[in-house]
């Protein structure tokens, strides 16, 4: 097979999207084991000329890139003119695998496309127009045109089953894998004194309000760190002397902050998977989690869940989170070692052969 396969969102900093996409495709060209050509592109800016290569260094793959001035601008209009054909750049392919911010044309092969959550149609209230924008009209032609949707969860799935009428044949769940620096073993960051970390771009669905209210019910000999970068929305009040503000952080930073934390904290309201909290897990971080079942994958028996809306029980959760951390470390060990990007592109191949067939 010929596969053309979308990066166009890796031209921005790592979110849990660009981690799913990186992710997957280094999967993809592990399961292909160079039996399959796989072809990353991506009409991008400046910026993207420079990141997407970054973020694919190392990958065994042909990577097309494409410049173009206010390259979002012209994604969008190629995607709602139809024209021209993504061969016209790539040449013949089998397969098109599009992501979340272009639905480019095509003449012929399979046409597939990742659904990583429908936030923007279940709650637009959560996200700029922009991407209210992008992601409807996105939406609309996928649930036409596509023959695959790879889904992050059985949630997520589920969720395009019901709200899009997507047949269940056109549907693969592709659970995201673990990157390797996210282990148990390695150094801990040390940020002074004891902490809770959590992991959030700044947006209301994040929830960090309702954290912070959690973290102010402790006994004040932790922290709060807070990694993400910033987001849209209302912001959350952050100017309590025990909270950290650490921003936008590498991955092998990350990793030791996972590894330093007393526990990690993940209250969000609605997520398609949740890969911080396998991230975690992997690393030995006792978890506490949101009881909302769109984490259920991501948790599974592993953390303590609570309401994501009540303060007390977020709190209550963390108290019992550090005096059962022995217990939820070796469970969450166990749960997170179940999760492969080398599986994940085997789901990935494996559908498209399916459709070729």
């Amino acid at each position: 097979m010929r596969i053309a396969f979308d990066v166009s969102p890796l031209s921005h900093p790592r979110t849990g999207i660009n981690t799913y996409i990186r992710g997957s495709l280094a999967g993809l060209v592990q399961a292909a084991a160079g039996e399959h050509e796989i072809v990353a592109f991506a009409p991008t800016s400046p910026r993207g000329l420079e990141a997407i290569p970054a973020a694919l260094e190392g990958l065994d793959l042909d990577l097309r890139l494409r410049f173009l001035p206010f390259a979002h601008y012209w994604r969008q209009a190629w995607s709602r003119l139809g024209r021209p054909a993504a061969e016209r750049f790539l040449g013949a392919f089998d397969v098109l695998h599009f992501s979340d911010w272009m639905f480019p044309p095509q003449r012929s092969g399979v046409r597939a496309t990742t659904i990583h959550d429908l936030v923007p149609l279940r709650f637009p209230e959560w996200v700029t127009k922009r991407t209210l924008s992008m992601h409807a009209t996105k939406y609309r032609d996928a649930a036409a045109t596509c023959d695959l949707f790879f889904c992050n969860s059985r949630f997520t799935a589920d969720d395009v089953h019901g709200r899009l009428g997507v047949a269940e044949d056109r549907l693969r769940v592709a659970h995201p894998g673990v990157d390797e620096q996210y282990t148990a073993e390695g150094e801990r960051a040390d940020l002074g004194r004891p902490y809770l970390l959590t992991v959030a771009t700044l947006e209301p669905r994040k929830n960090l309000d309702t954290l912070v209210r959690a973290f102010r019910l402790l006994d004040g000999d932790y922290a709060l760190a807070i990694v993400g970068a910033e987001g849209w929305g209302d912001r959350p009040q952050l100017d309590h002397p025990g909270i950290i503000r650490l921003g936008f952080v590498a991955d092998a930073e990350l990793a030791r902050l996972y590894r330093g934390a007393a526990a990690f904290v993940f209250p969000s309201y609605f997520e398609g998977f949740g890969i911080p909290v396998i991230e975690a897990m992997a690393s030995g971080a006792p978890c506490v989690v949101s009881s909302h079942p769109s984490l259920n994958e991501a948790a599974g028996d592993a953390a303590v869940r609570v309401e994501p809306g009540d303060p007390e029980a977020i709190a209550a959760g963390v108290e019992r989170a550090l005096a059962e951390s022995g217990e939820l470390r070796a469970r969450g060990l166990a749960h997170a070692s179940r999760f492969s990007w080398l599986e994940t592109g085997r789901v990935f191949l494996q559908g498209y052969a399916d459709k070729l067939r």
